[in-house]
Order: C-alpha cells, then sequence, then structure tokens
C-alpha cells in the first residue's frame, strides 16, 4: 500500500514503477529458491548499468533462506556438511552473492539484508558469514522487545561504520563510546544484583544502575 502512495509502484502503467519485486516461496524446490537472491542480483546489475544507469537499492529477506536453501541443495547432492550441519561450500557462496553488490561507473548498489539468527547465536556460521561481508549491522533484542523498547535495538552489539570522529565529530563519537561503557558496566553489574542487591554495589556502580534504567 505504502509504495502503491508513494508512487514506487505504478499500477495503471507498471513499466513506470520504481521497483521490481522478486518471490521465492517455502513451498518451492530448494533449487529455485537458492537461486532467487542471484536472481534479483542480476536483475540489480540490470539497473544499475543497462536500464536506468543509476543508483539500485537491494534489499533482501531474508538472506538466511539463501543459505537454508544451499544447505538443502548440499543434503540432496550427498555433500558431508560442516559446521553445525551447513553445506561445506556456505562461505563461497555466500561470497558469490555478496562481492556482486558493488558499485561501478554506472552507479552503485546498497543493500540492506535482514538476519535471521538461528537460537540467537551471533556465531552461527550463518549469520557470522553474512557479517564478514556488511558494512555494518544493527542487532535487535529479544529481551529489549519484552520490556517494551522499540526499535529493540542493542548497542553493545552496534557495528556502524560511520561512527568515526571525521564523520560525525569528536563529540558526538566520544559520547557514543561513553554511552556503551557504561551500557557495558550494566550488563556486568546484573548478575551481582540479582544476587546480592544493589546495596552491595559502589556508589559509582549504583549511579550507572540509575542511569541506564532511567533511560
Amino acid at each position: 500500500m505504502e509504495m502503491k502512495e508513494s508512487g514506487v509502484i505504478n499500477e495503471q502503467n507498471l513499466a513506470e514503477s520504481k521497483v521490481a519485486l522478486v518471490y521465492g516461496q517455502m513451498n518451492e524446490p530448494p533449487g529455485a529458491r537458492m537461486r532467487v537472491g542471484l536472481t534479483a542480483l542480476t536483475m540489480t546489475e540490470y539497473f544499475r548499468d543497462v536500464n536506468e544507469q543509476d543508483d539500485v537499492l537491494l534489499f533482501i529477506d531474508n538472506i538466511f533462506r539463501f543459505v537454508q536453501a544451499g544447505s538443502e541443495v548440499s543434503a540432496l547432492l550427498g555433500r558431508m556438511p560442516s559446521a553445525v550441519g551447513y553445506q561445506p561450500t556456505l562461505s563461497t557462496e555466500m561470497g558469490t552473492l555478496q562481492e556482486r553488490i558493488t558499485s561501478t561507473k554506472e552507479g552503485c548498489i546498497t543493500s540492506i539484508q535482514a538476519v535471521y539468527v538461528p537460537a540467537d547465536d551471533l556465531t552461527d556460521p550463518a549469520p557470522a558469514t553474512t557479517f564478514a561481508h556488511l558494512d555494518a549491522t544493527t542487532v535487535l533484542s529479544r529481551g529489549l522487545a519484552a520490556k517494551g523498547i522499540y526499535p529493540a535495538v542493542d548497542p553493545l552489539e552496534l557495528t556502524p561504520t560511520m561512527l568515526q570522529p571525521r564523520i560525525v565529530g569528536e563529540e558526538h563519537y566520544e559520547t557514543a563510546q561513553r554511552v556503551k561503557q557504561t551500557l557495558q558496566r550494566y550488563k556486568e553489574l546484573q548478575d551481582i544484583i540479582a544476587i546480592l542487591g544493589l546495596d552491595e554495589l559502589s556508589e559509582e556502580d549504583r549511579l550507572t544502575v540509575a542511569r541506564v534504567r532511567k533511560n
């Protein structure tokens, strides 16, 4: 609906639409689902280099499904699985997709990708392999969502490449670092608070707890 209202999708003249959608349903064969991401990327390259010769946004939801489909294909081919049951070609397949997301003299491709993290384990081979190709990551926390904090972004897991003194300024950078240090200290104190209570903390640590809980 929002795409229609903003004019991104023109129902009266689809040729004037500014979006192309590629779907891979979970009831389709794994080989077909595995090709969806590559198909979308080929279309993106076409818009960048041939048709529009402009900057293109590639949104992938969810990149884990690409890995999952590759794992199913690998199992059907009888390959020996590697870590945690994933295909032995995981890094190669991910690299084949991610390394095509690049800029040329004609334009650039910017990709935003949703990443499902199995069991909330950021060290799982699937998300870990994906993160290695991304410039920045934003991690959503179930714990923060349960507390009613939205957006439930975990600031301790953020990896923003733009958070540099030369980009945001020295004051902004230093403030962000101090906030992260305060949040990290609060996280370290949570077990102590649960066992001994706030009264056993030092004055400085009680101030840290008060600051975090206030915000």
